[in-house]
């Protein structure tokens, strides 16, 4: 289980650069962003996603992120997308297809998406109020749109 608390502490303790260490690569700006989000949604059900433009089943996904953002967003549901499309502008033309209700953040060098150890495309992670990774999806399937629901329910009512 992964502490989003925890997350973003190593994230800027990764990036805090000192004499004696002058090696240490700053955050990137995708870190920097997603540490802040986490941070603000402390006490919120968050439903991170990641997808790339080219991804058929990332475009199969934003209807649904888009209706449990608005269906469960009054109960604390955060729905963070993070993009790891090289070229923004991939990604720029895919979200012209949705009213995205929800934060995207642009990672182009996959930095976040290493940490979290993708293992397909889409990936998304449920984070529960406490800030610990409940569920892990690979992929998005049909059939399981119930299943993800009631993750969702269930940390809601937690």
């Amino acid at each position: 289980m992964i502490k989003y608390g925890l997350i973003a502490f190593l994230l800027f303790a990764c990036s805090a650069a000192t004499a004696e260490h002058p090696s240490t690569a700053p955050l990137a700006a995708s870190q920097q962003q997603l540490s802040k989000l986490l941070n603000q949604y402390k006490g919120k059900i968050v439903l991170l996603d990641f997808w790339a433009s080219l991804c058929s089943p990332c475009r199969r996904s934003f209807p649904w992120f888009i209706a449990m953002q608005s269906k469960y967003q009054e109960q604390g549901l955060k729905v963070i997308a993070v993009n790891i499309d090289v070229e923004r502008s991939d990604a720029d033309v895919f979200l012209t297809e949705f009213a995205v209700n929800f934060n995207i953040i642009y990672d182009p060098d996959a930095v976040i998406g290493r940490q979290y150890q993708l293992k397909g495309m889409p990936s998304s992670f449920l984070i529960d109020k406490e800030g610990i990774v409940r569920y892990q999806h690979t992929g998005f399937l049909a059939d399981k749109l119930d299943l993800y629901e009631s993750h969702i329910k269930e940390l809601i009512a937690n």
